[in-house]
């Protein structure tokens, strides 16, 4: 377990950073006026005192310095508003791409060449607010082509000291992952697959954790069905002012245990709860039902030479009576993904990520469930123009055979090998 350094050696470790490499949050940047390399070795990607300014509640000791001075010490204002920009353009070729009905198998869209301009741009904003609470959050203004859209994902405020008893608290959007491997700040383009088909990426709820003698303990309870979901409150009578965030009932529990042993982390992730089943044909519409899911992980990560940093992720997943169409069955499947970033000086950095899952519980089922499934690799090289401001370029190879079959069109019905070159910026 990483201990919180004193305030002394805080700012001892911070000056010995700043004269070396990018920060994925430049508003932190600026409100220190340091460098982006005190937190990324290689941008988005944290180094060491990167992870124990997140664990400081995002903060430094001398934060009050870079607030108004007001003459009013219940009140913290920072003297300019805190937000960055993160942007993203690409052009990606791709092996057989396409948009498929999974019932009739026609095509919406294809195609092998493709502009994914601007394929992300994001505001993002982080200010402390009192001696031990934050308020983090980013809005999402284009993603993958969806222009006209605002999306919240990550928004949450934290106390870090809760009732002074070391326990810190976050409520809000998380991502339930990020106790493992956070995914916003991977170097490769290509994602953490198994985290997406699990579902325990962004969902609403509050987070606990603490270091308990070696160990970093974190319990957590979410509504359990992402973020996008509200419902009217109509039972009482007609337009009621508030609303629903939740579907059910019941919360999905979680938690992780970290320790340190030597040189690598390990930890173990456990998961229960409620997921609504699934409905019609193929498996695409949200059934009536509440059914169980757990999940096991255990990850692993550590760092050789200095320079060299591994990682290891490992989900065991059991859906019980999911399928509308199948009542009563329960579904076992495993995915995970194991990567090496490699940093090559302050310019160029290279990462090779293997992603792989299977359901063969799923076979023959006809949904789309059929489809969790991937077997590649990625191979990907980043190029530094400045600290805040990279070039990628990555290919991706697909190893899984093609399923050729259908009705339905459910399975792996196209390639997966892609080819891109792209900007990736913060400011």
């Amino acid at each position: 377990m990483l201990q919180r350094p004193t305030c002394t050696g805080v700012l001892l470790i911070l000056l010995g950073f700043v004269s070396d490499v990018a920060f994925g949050m430049p508003a932190f940047a600026r409100q220190y006026n340091i460098s982006c390399v005190a937190c990324h070795d290689a941008f988005p990607r944290l180094n060491r005192f990167g992870d124990e300014f997140a664990a400081m509640n995002f903060r430094l000791p001398q934060w009050r310095e870079t607030m108004l001075d007001l003459k009013d010490t219940r009140l913290a204002l920072p003297k300019s508003l805190p937000l960055a920009i993160r942007a993203q353009a690409f052009v990606q070729g791709r092996d057989e791409a396409a948009s498929l009905d999974p019932l009739t198998g026609t095509t919406n869209a294809d195609s092998d060449f493709d502009f994914q301009a601007p394929y992300l741009i994001k505001l993002i904003s982080s200010a402390p607010l009192s001696d031990h609470i934050t308020f983090y959050f980013y809005g999402i203004f284009a993603e993958k082509g969806g222009n006209g859209e605002t999306l919240i994902e990550d928004a949450w405020f934290r106390h870090d000291d809760l009732f002074g008893s070391g326990i810190g608290v976050q409520l809000g959007q998380f991502q339930v992952s990020d106790l493992m491997f956070p995914r916003e700040i991977r170097l490769p383009f290509q994602d953490f697959y198994a985290y997406r088909a699990a579902g325990v990426t962004y969902d609403r709820g509050l987070l606990f954790d603490r270091g308990v003698g070696p160990l970093d303990v974190a319990v957590g309870f979410v509504n359990g069905n992402g973020i996008e979901q509200n419902f009217p409150i109509n039972s009482p009578g007609f337009r009621r002012p508030d609303r629903l965030f939740d579907n059910d009932a019941d919360k999905t529990v979680f938690g992780r245990v970290g320790v340190e042993i030597g040189s690598v982390g390990v930890g173990i992730f456990g998961l229960m709860g409620k997921q609504r089943s699934a409905a019609g044909a193929t498996g695409e519409e949200l059934g009536a039902r509440d059914t169980d899911k757990q999940i096991l992980g255990i990850d692993l990560a550590g760092t050789a030479q200095g320079n060299v940093h591994w990682y290891v992720q490992g989900l065991w997943n059991r859906w019980e009576d999911f399928l509308d169409t199948f009542p009563g069955k329960d579904y076992e499947w495993f995915g995970g993904f194991a990567g090496v970033d490699y940093l090559h000086g302050e310019r160029w950095a290279f990462s090779l990520l293997y992603n792989y899952a299977e359901a063969d519980d799923f076979d023959e089922s006809g949904t789309i469930f059929e489809g969790i499934a991937i077997n590649s690799v990625t191979f990907s090289a980043s190029y530094y123009f400045m600290r805040n401001i990279r070039a990628i370029i990555e290919a991706n190879v697909d190893l899984l055979s093609q399923d050729k079959g259908g009705p339905p069109f459910v399975g792996h019905q196209t390639k997966e090998h892609y080819v891109l070159i792209g900007l990736d910026a913060a400011y």
